[in-house]
């Protein structure tokens, strides 16, 4: 897998080795006289190969050899021992040598290098004294650096586009990422926008992936808050109207239908009342931002329960609880969608059956289940159930099509889902999925 890092990772070792390659060139340019007895073909040996004759073949086989060298490479050597004195004749007349003592160095027409060798056979210390004519020396540099510096100038080229290239990698994609970022300040975004830098197999791809996931999700958000918002004010003009409808009606009756209207004012009231209500536990649900804790399941059951026998003394409810079942949430939401599940089954249980709440584990995952023996809901009704200010057609129900809502949005907040299902042997049940473990929504 090709990544971001790798491509920084290699531009970076690719410039420390041209940076490497320049210090080398300048290190030499700057020693130009080690440069110079290291490479130049005319020099570079002499001093090994004459040594080796000198000292096996004698003074005169070593005196050839410095002959040759001079005939095809046109310099002048001289070899003296440890005391200054010439071994052999050497090729430099003594002509040249008396002018040279009379002429400024820089202003002669050659370069005199002088270079010590020990010879690894016998241990003795030779002195050898090269004289390069400038011609010779100008030409042999023009070849020695032509090499280095195309190869220093292929490396600049090479490492300036790799430079090119990884900052286009990176910049390209962080343009389109903050266009997006602006698109979704603006509500504009679009889903598909980095679809194809989605596609890179690099930290941009995953950033881009994770951003997408990020706002459709937002989208999601927005979409559901304005469906919620025209929701409530539809929900909401409905008591309000039938107020206004009261209070003009009162302003006109009688003291004896003044009184006759004051329970319908007071029954919407109320009725506004509770669904404000409901609308802010929806609210508060979303918003909850406070850490998990433990849950005690078994005292937060019989709280429930017992709330729910306030409202209906006479409704039976069985609570079957498996020991040992651990939990961490927030307790006052799962209190208030166990509740609500209760108050949804109670409207529509017949008298003399049973609320039957169920907690178990199964794997990881705890099941609450809340089950009702009423008629159920009609199979196409289901997958809208729990949808904010729906209800199913066909049944009479004082409620507002939140409860469920709320249920479902506490069960989103700690990790799991709401599923709701007619009972195989009758009636309707809504399960609580909820995890063990697990941090839940964020």
């Amino acid at each position: 897998m090709r990544t971001l890092f790798w491509r920084i990772f290699a531009t970076f070792w690719l410039a420390i080795a041209a940076v490497a390659g320049l210090s080398l060139l300048l290190g030499h340019a700057l020693n130009q006289d080690a440069w110079i007895l290291a490479r130049h073909p005319g020099i570079r040996d002499v001093a090994a190969k004459w040594t080796e004759r000198y000292e096996t073949l004698g003074p005169q086989a070593a005196q050839a050899f410095l002959e040759r060298r001079k005939h095809r490479r046109h310099i002048d050597v001289q070899v003296l021992d440890e005391t200054g004195e010439p071994l052999v004749r050497g090729t430099f007349p003594p002509r040249a040598a008396a002018f040279e003592a009379r002429r400024d160095e820089r202003r002669l027409p050659w370069r005199r290098l002088s270079q010590e060798y020990t010879s690894a056979q016998s241990g003795q210390t030779y002195l050898f004294i090269y004289r390069i004519p400038h011609g010779e020396l100008a030409g042999w540099h023009r070849d020695s650096l032509l090499w280095p510096a195309s190869a220093l100038v292929i490396a600049l080229v090479v490492l300036t586009l790799f430079s090119i290239l990884l900052t286009l990698s990176i910049t390209r994609p962080l343009n389109r990422l903050r266009s997006a970022v602006h698109d979704l300040g603006q509500t504009a975004y679009q889903q598909n926008s980095l679809a194809r830098l989605g596609t890179r197999r690099d930290e941009l791809g995953t950033l881009a992936r994770d951003f997408n996931r990020m706002g459709s999700r937002l989208q999601d958000l927005i979409g559901s808050q304005r469906q919620l918002l025209r929701d409530v004010s539809h929900e909401l003009r409905s008591p309000l109207a039938r107020l206004r409808v009261a209070l003009a009606l009162a302003e006109r009756a009688g003291e004896e239908e003044r009184a006759r209207l004051w329970p319908r004012l007071v029954q919407e009231c109320d009725r506004l009342e509770a669904l404000i209500s409901e609308i802010l536990v929806l609210a508060r649900v979303d918003a909850e931002s406070s850490q998990r804790q433990a849950i005690d399941l078994p005292a937060l059951l019989a709280k429930v329960r017992e709330d729910v026998r306030l409202l209906a003394p006479e409704q039976e409810i069985r609570v079957t609880l498996e020991p040992g079942v651990e939990l961490s949430g927030w307790p006052e939401l799962l209190e208030r969608a166990l509740d609500n599940l209760l108050r949804n089954a109670l409207r529509f249980n017949p008298p003399g059956q049973p609320l039957e709440i169920d907690a178990r584990r199964a794997g990881e995952r705890l099941l609450l289940e809340v089950r009702d023996h009423g008629p159920g809901v009609a199979a196409e009704h289901l997958a809208q159930l729990g949808e904010p200010f729906f209800r199913a057609p066909g049944q009479a129900s004082p409620g507002h099509g939140l409860g469920l809502a709320i249920a479902r949005r506490a069960a989103q907040r700690h990790g799991g889902q709401l599923l709701l299902a007619n009972h195989p042997e009758g009636g309707f049940v809504a399960r609580l999925e909820l995890p063990l473990a697990g941090d839940g929504e964020i």
